[in-house]
């Protein structure tokens, strides 16, 4: 005898003879989803989705169910965003980008600073106090009437197109983001050190961090290092001949910091890659670099 039709539980006016194999309720063809065996319904699979711990990658973090490289995606909209509102405001520059210590006028002429100030000049630059520098100048360009213009920021957001992919798709997003972040700034801790009267922008220092970062991860995933070894030849190059006319002490500064988070990351013993001891690590060196900041300001103005 035939079995007497249902009606589903989420769609009265369907008729079906069809229940979810786990909660025996009656669903319609719209609410079935196809298990291993049989048909669950969208309460069952949700349900189910939440019981499952997300995997996680080799260093720690979180592997996205979606894989789009959202963190990418906003640095290189914030990138452009920032380019636009400089070319808007041209002094959003002169008053973010990463400077150590320069002497300014009363008209926003710059002067070297010489290790100590005169009636009617300013010290401006992180010295003064600006430490918002370090991170802000990393998110600007050079202007669009320079020799190198707008090309500054589009090679920059190949180069984080490229990397950041791939990057992100294995730190998972919070390790990534933090990379990045570190990898600027310690960009423009070495810019303070050795060129503090040098004005820099550009978010090459994190890039180079960023190519650090895919060397060391392809290393530690055991991985055909011969192109990879190319490609890092090839940025390492591109440093020295780019030192002309960009700051080779930023692109140092990132690779080496990069570099190294990544190798924390990475190397550290399975018990200290956990979220808490990465966050604790991260915390520790944002602490040195505020160090190192701290002791190279007093030595720039002399304690003052």
């Amino acid at each position: 005898m035939e079995a007497a039709a249902t009606t589903c539980y989420r769609h009265p006016s369907y008729e079906t003879y069809v229940r979810c194999v786990r909660c025996d309720r009656s669903i319609c063809p719209d609410c079935m989803r196809e298990a291993s065996v049989g048909h669950h319904c969208v309460e069952c699979v949700r349900e189910g989705q939440r019981s499952v711990r997300q995997a996680r990658s080799l260093f720690g973090g979180t592997v996205p169910r979606a894989a789009a490289p959202v963190v990418t995606y906003a640095l290189m909209a914030l990138n452009i965003v920032a380019y636009v509102v400089e070319v808007v405001r041209s002094e959003t520059v002169d008053r973010f980008g990463m400077v150590g210590a320069l002497l300014v006028d009363p008209s926003g002429e710059r002067y070297y600073y010489p290790g100590e100030t005169y009636p009617g000049f300013e010290l401006s630059g992180v010295a003064d106090g600006e430490w918002y520098r370090l991170l802000t100048g990393a998110f600007l360009h050079l202007p669009p009437d320079t020799s190198f213009g707008v090309m500054h920021l589009v090679f920059n957001m190949l180069a984080l197109w490229n990397l950041g992919r791939a990057v992100e798709g294995q730190l998972g997003r919070a390790r990534y983001l933090a990379l990045y972040l570190l990898s600027a700034v310690g960009g423009s801790v070495l810019v303070y050190l050795i060129a503090p009267e040098t004005p820099v922008v550009g978010a090459s220092g994190a890039i180079f961090g960023l190519a650090a970062s895919f060397y060391v991860i392809n290393r530690r995933l055991g991985r055909d290092m011969r192109a990879v070894n190319r490609f890092l030849a090839g940025f390492l190059l591109w440093m020295v001949i780019s030192a002309v006319f960009t700051s080779w002490e930023g692109h140092l500064g990132g690779l080496l910091t990069g570099g190294l988070v990544t190798y924390g990351l990475a190397y550290a013993p399975a018990r200290l890659r956990t979220s808490a001891a990465q966050l604790a690590g991260g915390a520790v060196l944002v602490v040195l670099l505020a160090v190192v900041v701290a002791v190279r300001t007093a030595a720039l103005t002399g304690g003052a």
